[in-house]
Formats: structure tokens, C-alpha cells, sequence
């Protein structure tokens, strides 16, 4: 295990993606080509991930990551470090059953020559004694965005994932990581499938790690392909029910979750009792920053479902497509929200 623990009630942290600094990629933009080659590049990234830590501590964050500075995109950053995948010959498929998208082509088998993240995780210890989480994505979502021209089964490409994503993660861990994040937008989507075999497969993912893992399942980043799929949701968006009572049978540590100016019914949470639950307090959908006060309505009814020892605020989703002012006050106003809780939970002990 590692060495950082997390002593603060109502630890806070991030989904995961930060804006970049405009100096690295075009700002305000999702999967932006860098602006800098070769060692330049190398050496940009690694500085935005600095840039970002330092931005995470101002605004107090807890558990911190590095804002996903050096990945482009969730997905293909991983898959682009794999054998068997060719990115010349692309495909359109339908991501999610919600928009198209041209993607790269399983042509055989898929291996992992060497680690993707490591090196990165490496710096980021070396920059913080907080506690650092890192994401990669989940198997189910991986295969969601390529083309199998080479295994012909969905779950067959997931389980070859799990277990590339298993190296990957052990490697984290030696690396100092203290949770390793998951994520599975898919899983709001296939819900037989992950019922059959996602959770599975994740468990694999997961199998022989000692630090904490985590599974993030929200609606999506705030692009407008998301937006008009979640008007077609009604009134209550009940799709965490279906995977919910699995999850809680499962090894995953904690779950991630949208709950701010999202349809979910919050007492959905009751389904995982006794799970930590990363609480998305933060709509990262909207350039409108909350108030402190709004985060802490979120918490307050929360923790009617989720003990206060397991209730960890966080952000929707990722924040990459957001200017860096409005992050920044975002993350204020998380942490000024847990704050508020965090005293209201003392005085009432």
C-alpha cells in the first residue's frame, strides 16, 4: 500500500481532465493537436502537469491528479502506446450509440510493449506528498472506440484490454499512485453487456492492485452530442440502476458519479451502500461557476445515501473543454462547498 493516506472527512478531487495551457494545445477545445514536437513536447506536457498540480493545491483540492495533461484523448492516447491497432486505416462507428466518429482498426492481436503513463505518474510523486489518483480508460469504453476487424467479439477485445490494463496499472501503483480511476462512460449505455461481462472485465483490470480503484460512469463531457442525448433521457435518468446492484457485489473501491444539474435520482445511491462514492458536485457542462453553497446542497443530499466516511466531492466529469478561469473557480467552489459540509458534519457530532 502506498504511503499517503487520506485522513480529511470529505476528501476532494477532480474527474480527471484539466484545461491545458493554451501555450500546449488550443484551448477550450476537446482532442486538440499539440502545439509542440518532439522533446519540446515532452518537456510541455510535463510542465502543464506541474501547472495543473499547483492549480489543483491553490484551490485546495484534496486528491490530486495531473489533470490529464499529457494524455489527448481519454481512450486513443492508450491505445495509440498498443500493438495491433492501426491508426491509418479508420473506420466510422457510432460511439456510445450517439454520435459517429472515425476511429482506428484492430487488425491483430493487441499487446502493450511498454508502459503508457508511467513515466508521468512518476514525475507527479515526485511533485506531491498528497494523495495522486490516476485514470485510465475501461475496457468496455476502450473497444467502444475502435473498429475489431481482428477478434470479432466485443467481449473478447474487452478481456484482452483488462488484462493490458492491468500491466499498466500495477506499474502505477509501483510508480506511488494511491487510486487508480476507470473510465466507463459505456457503462450508462450497455447496461446487458456490462451486467454479462463490464463489471467482469473490470475486476480483471483491477486483479492483484493494492492501492484503491475506481470506476467513473458519468454522461459524458459537456460537447453537444452529450447534450442533446441527455435531453432525450425525460425527466429521470435512472440508467445507474441497472449496473448499480452489480457494482456494489464488486472489488471496485469507489464509484464515480454525475449528480449536479443531472436528472439522476439521488436515491439511486442507496443501491451502493458501503462503496465509496466520488460525488460529482460540479457540472462541467456549463460555464456558469457554482456557488460554494449550491456544492454543499449537492453533498448535504448525498449523505443521506452515502456515509460521510465514504462521500468524496468531485467534479461531473472532466473539465478539458472549459476555459481555465472557469475550472479554477470550479474547483474553488468544490472545496469552499465540501468546507461548508465539512463543518456543518463537525458541529453535529
Amino acid at each position: 500500500m502506498n504511503t499517503t493516506t487520506i485522513k480529511r472527512l470529505l476528501p476532494t478531487s477532480t474527474a480527471g481532465s484539466l484545461p491545458k495551457p493554451s501555450w500546449l494545445a488550443e484551448p477550450e477545445a476537446l482532442w486538440s493537436p499539440w502545439k509542440l514536437q518532439g522533446a519540446e513536447l515532452i518537456d510541455g506536457k510535463h510542465d502543464a502537469l506541474r501547472l495543473s498540480l499547483h492549480e489543483q493545491q491553490q484551490a485546495g483540492i484534496d486528491i490530486v491528479s495531473d489533470g490529464e495533461q499529457t494524455r489527448q484523448h481519454f481512450v486513443t492516447t492508450f491505445i495509440e502506446h498498443l500493438t495491433g491497432v492501426d491508426f491509418e486505416n479508420r473506420k466510422t462507428v457510432k460511439i456510445r450509440d450517439r454520435y459517429d466518429a472515425s476511429v482506428p482498426t484492430v487488425v491483430s492481436a493487441v499487446s502493450r510493449p511498454k508502459s503508457v503513463f508511467v513515466e508521468d505518474a512518476k514525475i507527479l510523486r515526485q511533485q506531491t506528498n498528497q494523495p495522486i489518483k490516476w485514470a485510465l480508460p475501461g475496457p468496455m469504453t476502450m473497444i467502444d472506440t475502435l473498429y475489431d476487424a481482428h477478434y470479432q467479439s466485443r467481449e473478447k477485445l474487452a478481456w484482452e484490454f483488462a488484462k493490458i490494463l492491468n500491466q499498466e496499472a500495477k506499474e502505477l501503483e509501483a510508480a506511488g499512485v494511491d487510486i487508480i480511476q476507470f473510465d466507463e462512460p459505456a457503462f450508462n449505455v450497455f447496461f446487458d453487456e456490462v451486467n454479462e461481462w463490464g463489471i467482469a472485465c473490470l475486476e480483471r483490470a483491477i486483479a492483484g492492485l493494492k492501492c484503491e480503484t475506481a470506476v467513473h460512469i458519468c454522461y459524458g463531457y459537456g460537447i453537444k452530442a452529450n447534450t442533446d442525448w441527455k435531453k432525450t433521457l425525460g425527466s429521470e435518468w435512472r440508467q445507474y440502476e441497472q449496473v448499480f446492484p452489480k457494482l456494489q457485489q464488486s472489488n471496485i473501491d469507489i464509484i464515480s458519479l454525475e449528480c449536479h444539474n443531472s436528472h439522476v435520482p439521488i436515491e439511486l445511491l442507496e443501491l451502493i451502500r458501503g462503496k465509496k462514492v466520488m460525488v460529482g458536485a460540479i457540472d462541467v457542462a456549463t460555464n456558469t461557476i457554482e456557488t460554494p453553497e449550491e456544492v454543499a446542497k449537492t453533498l448535504r443530499e448525498a449523505l443521506k445515501y452515502v456515509d460521510a466516511d465514504k462521500l468524496y466531492p468531485c467534479t461531473n466529469c472532466g473539465m478539458a473543454p472549459l476555459s481555465r478561469d472557469v475550472a479554477r473557480g470550479k474547483l474553488n467552489a468544490l472545496s469552499a462547498g465540501a468546507d461548508i459540509v465539512r463543518k456543518e458534519l463537525s458541529l453535529s457530532n
